[in-house]
């Protein structure tokens, strides 16, 4: 029976038998049963090919030939002293292959932090996701704030999201990164007049679950010097931005400049092009702290050398295809078609590169209400059930879910770029800021 192909209703009824109801998917009216993918495109079950938008896990594309070969032939070897031969670098900081899950790698650079500095209170944004185990639930805002009669953990403590186009400090501010800062400071100040101390600052680099945020410039920095000063560090989590997704840089934190370096940066997802890896890095200094409180890290899984094969292998295809660089070129012109957009549907509320997106990390707001920015909710996840019937896939983010998120696999092409936004336009068209007729 484990080889029998199932048909989709089949599928689905199964899976409401024996999979638990808090374990959702995509499409839930009309789920979609993908039977194959390859590069930037996934079919169904009837052959239907589906242009990719969302799936940032699959980073240098789904299936990629290279990335296939490099996880069967280590498969075959016996020690990760093979896969290690003539793959020697020098690294400025230490890591720890940390195993499996996103969720383990954050939970990991927690401990690092606590260690090092000897205490316990961490900083989180507004709207933010770091994973799903139960060291994360209260820094994920995102998901925590969605349980009824959750009770917030006394030692975390919640920043506003430095989004400049629906937050607290938007672009007309005229310091809109030291405002957002200051609001870091005063957390820190009431943290400590409760005898609180702070050990960590976590951040993703752009907030991905929080609606494609971009931080304003300067704000890290501003916010690593309140932070350093009370005794904490800094975590940069890079998990769904990094590896080249915004195109001008390798990692997201360096969009703020050259005088921002977090103190431990965590990866995961995109690593291993959908095979599970993820890694903690950390300062010597970090590392050193969390090895001399005798406690040795030990993990089953980390440092599998089938998923490190498979890791070299994405870093190699990103470098050969020049991925990074195709994430620049085309996510300006992506960008530039979504603004043009904008001046056709009075829907989109803002497309702009300063506010929402970098690279292949774009997001578009839908508002009822350009002035009030009411969010456009219901439209979005409309405009998505309609794109899915029009074989183009994209998903709705943000604490109003009406955020259109493209987080393409980075082989994504202008042609691709094309295509989706043809159809976005196609959808949009003659609609108005109201909830479409079902």
């Amino acid at each position: 029976r484990m080889s029998e192909k199932l048909d989709k209703n089949r599928t689905i009824l199964l899976r409401k038998r024996h999979v638990g109801p808090s374990c959702k998917i995509f499409f839930s009216h009309d789920p979609l049963k993908i039977v194959k993918a390859k590069g930037q495109y996934m079919y169904d079950e009837k052959g239907q090919r589906y242009l990719d938008c969302i799936n940032n896990v699959a980073h240098v594309g789904h299936c990629h030939p290279d990335v296939v070969k490099a996880g069967a032939e280590q498969t075959e070897l016996e020690t990760l002293t093979l896969l290690l031969e003539g793959k020697k670098a020098t690294f400025l900081a230490l890591c720890y292959l940390s195993g499996l899950s996103y969720s383990e790698a954050n939970d990991l650079a927690l401990r690092l932090a606590r260690h090092f500095t000897g205490h316990r209170d961490v900083i989180t944004l507004d709207n933010a996701y770091h994973g799903h185990v139960s060291s994360l639930i209260d820094i994920s805002p995102y998901k925590h704030h969605q349980l009824p009669d959750a009770e917030r953990n006394p030692y975390v403590h919640v920043a506003p999201s430095p989004d400049v186009y629906r937050g607290k400090y938007r672009a007309d501010h005229p310091d809109a990164a030291t405002a957002y800062a200051d609001e870091v400071r005063d957390i820190i100040d009431r943290a400590h007049e409760r005898g609180g101390k702070i050990a960590a600052f976590i951040a993703e680099s752009l907030q991905s679950c929080g609606g494609q945020v971009v931080p304003p410039v300067g704000y890290f920095q501003q916010v690593a010097a309140h932070v350093r000063r009370a005794g904490g560090v800094v975590i940069a989590d890079e998990v769904q931005v990094g590896f080249g997704r915004v195109g001008s840089h390798f990692w997201a934190f360096q969009l703020q400049g050259d005088d921002f370096v977090p103190d431990i940066v965590t990866m995961g997802k995109p690593m291993g092009n959908g095979h599970p890896l993820s890694c903690v890095v950390a300062t010597p200094e970090v590392a050193e702290a969390f090895a001399s409180c005798g406690m040795e890290y030990f993990n089953t899984f980390g440092g599998n050398p089938v998923s490190c094969a498979i890791g070299l292998a994405v870093l190699d295809v990103m470098e050969k295809e020049d991925l990074q660089g195709n994430a620049a070129r085309v996510g300006r012109h992506l960008t530039r078609l979504l603004a043009e957009q904008k001046q056709k549907h009075p829907l989109i509320g803002d497309v702009s590169v300063l506010l929402k997106g970098r690279g292949l990390f774009v997001g578009v707001e839908l508002v009822k209400d350009r002035v009030t920015l009411a969010p456009a909710t219901a439209e979005a996840q409309e405009v998505i059930n309609r794109l899915k019937e029009e074989k183009i896939l994209l998903s709705a983010d943000g604490p109003h879910r009406n955020v259109l998120k493209f987080k393409p696999p980075l082989c994504f092409t202008a042609q691709d770029a094309d295509l989706a936004v043809e159809k976005i336009d196609l959808v949009l068209t003659g609609a108005s800021p109201a909830p479409f007729a079902q």
